[in-house]
């Protein structure tokens, strides 16, 4: 979920073209102070809110980001205070357009092809729901999720934090559908997802179909999801089936599949050859550099913020969130100076198992004046939340505790 998609913003690029050309002319008129108004006018027009593009027109607006028509982000002060995100609240992220929503017409129509099993097969959806049902909450999140606050400034979307949320998703376990198809075959050490995006015609499917291949023992806990939050799950979220991968990054939880097989070797597809690599700075990527796969253990603050008010001296409650990837968190620890001192934090609201991120908060006394709030989580294998991020060209698995900084000012 993090590299460009194709499709084009006219409508930016055309207020950018007019911009330019209202100034030269209104210059060359000589009209200077009309100018100046005109253009404090049209640079207001120009950073109004980008809309929501018509596939997400029932996100919740005033709560997102609008970075792209593919690439959409929660705010940071639209967290809340439940440990599921709603779903008009979910950030959207993805690598080809949209397909068209006749797929999300006929639901029970949709067809999956399963590979590199003992019994090969094709299943609709419809097959699929009469195999059982299970539901799993999993955080999502994009892995260039904090890419924007690299100094390096790598391409893609300069997302904050708002690139994830924490949701339910419902459907027929992996496992079900390997038992089903007698088993994975041998020799097969990849669990590989092909999404069922429209190509277009005279282009290597290889150069852009998003197909991703993880370890085997991602199908453990995997399902393919029908369901988002209860209900039928969106076309904006891969609706009508999405392969749902517990503790992986969103890249590897592919929507609209319309392939699920075991295979030997990783796929060839450029996106799993040389996208999503953990690659060193200033270097081009490849096969040999480290696949995002497995999300590390992270955490930050939702509240308080320095656009939520002026806030007083005295106890004030700091909450945010904190989650382990494939393990479940276990301690977050929270500092109002900058990492000097810590606190221990509790959580609270529900458990909903290890793939999902839990809420915590600390009250701590704040004096006039500024701080730096800062939260350090840690996971039940003991990995810890790192104060400086891992460094690398494209800007992947942020999860550094000082980049995701709030600063406030406390009045007297």
């Amino acid at each position: 979920m993090s590299s460009h998609s194709s499709e084009k913003q006219p409508q930016s690029l055309t207020r950018r073209h007019w911009l330019a050309g209202t100034g030269l002319a209104l210059s060359a008129a000589g009209l200077s102070g009309f100018s100046k108004t005109a253009m404090a006018q049209a640079a207001a027009t120009a950073a109004a809110p980008k809309p929501l593009p018509p596939f997400a027109n029932w996100k919740t607006a005033d709560a997102m980001i609008v970075h792209s028509s593919s690439t959409i982000e929660l705010k940071r002060s639209a967290f809340g205070s439940s440990v599921i995100t709603p779903s008009e609240k979910l950030f959207i992220r993805n690598n080809l357009p949209t397909p068209d929503a006749a797929i999300v017409a006929d639901r029970d129509a949709w067809v999956l092809q399963v590979e590199g099993v003992k019994k090969p097969a094709s299943f609709s959806l419809k097959q699929l729901r009469a195999m059982g049902v299970e539901s799993v909450t999993t955080v999502l999140q994009c892995s260039g999720n904090g890419r924007g606050f690299f100094p390096s400034k790598p391409s893609g979307t300069p997302w904050q934090v708002g690139a994830a949320g924490c949701v339910v998703w419902s459907g027929v376990p992996v496992k079900a559908l390997i038992e089903a198809c007698g088993g994975v075959a041998d020799g097969m050490a990849f669990m590989t997802g092909t999404g069922g995006e429209k190509l277009p015609e005279g282009v290597d499917p290889k150069s852009l179909i998003v197909e991703r291949s993880m370890p085997l023992k991602a199908f453990e806990d995997a399902i393919l999801a029908w369901e988002l939050n209860g209900s039928p799950l969106p076309l904006a979220h891969g609706g009508p089936l999405r392969l749902i991968v517990p503790g992986y990054t969103g890249v590897n939880n592919i929507k609209y599949i319309k392939r699920l097989a075991f295979t030997s070797t990783q796929t060839e597809a450029k996106i799993q050859k040389h996208g999503y690599r953990i690659t060193a700075a200033g270097q081009e990527s490849s096969p040999n550099d480290p696949s995002v796969w497995e999300m590390p253990v992270k955490s930050w603050i939702t509240a308080p913020l320095a656009d939520n008010g002026e806030l007083s001296a005295g106890q004030t409650v700091i909450q945010g969130v904190a989650f382990g990837g494939v393990h479940a968190v276990k301690l977050v620890e929270v500092s109002a100076d900058g990492g000097k001192s810590w606190h221990k934090a509790r959580f609270f609201g529900p458990d909903m198992g290890k793939y999902a991120w839990r809420q915590f908060s600390v009250t701590l006394p704040l004096s006039a004046g500024a701080h730096k709030l800062v939260s350090r989580a840690t996971d039940t294998a003991g990995n810890v939340q790192p104060e400086q991020r891992l460094e690398n060209a494209h800007g992947y698995n942020n999860n550094s505790w000082a980049d995701h900084a709030v600063s406030v000012t406390v009045a007297a």
